[in-house]
């Protein structure tokens, strides 16, 4: 039954939104980090991300990552402007410790902008850290 299966509770992994310059075009950009914070390897990283609100949707896509070492982050995917209109959601899964974590994090419609970059863990530019 559900209520029987235990879901770990996932700590030290986050996915966080970076602004970057992005030398090729010359302009400013956000660009979408899943960081690893732990003292262990993830393993079969997993991601799904998705944008959406009450009239539009963008594609999902997906991500897989067969390791993430302790202590590093990886660049999940660029998002358009556009997209930045949205409520987006990624859903990460990872195994460690041969168990599998699961967890879905939120950056909510308009929540990216310039004024609430704060320090995030690992990446040396500021970002923000997804709910």
């Amino acid at each position: 039954m559900k209520k029987d299966i235990e879901i770990p509770e996932v700590k030290g992994v986050f996915v966080a939104a970076v602004k970057e310059f992005n030398e090729e075009f010359q302009g400013e950009e956000w660009n979408v980090y899943l960081i690893n914070e732990t003292e262990k390897e993830l393993e079969m990283v997993l991601v799904v991300s998705k944008g959406h609100d009450l009239k539009k949707k963008t594609s999902v896509m997906r991500h897989k990552m067969e390791r993430l070492p302790a202590k590093s982050f990886a660049k999940i995917e660029y998002l358009q402007d556009d997209v930045l209109k949205l409520n987006n959601e990624f859903h990460v899964s990872y195994f460690l410790n041969s168990k599998m974590f699961d967890k879905k994090f939120h950056f909510p419609a308009g929540s990216l902008r310039q004024n609430k970059l704060k320090e995030i863990p690992l990446i040396p530019n500021k970002g923000i850290l997804a709910k």
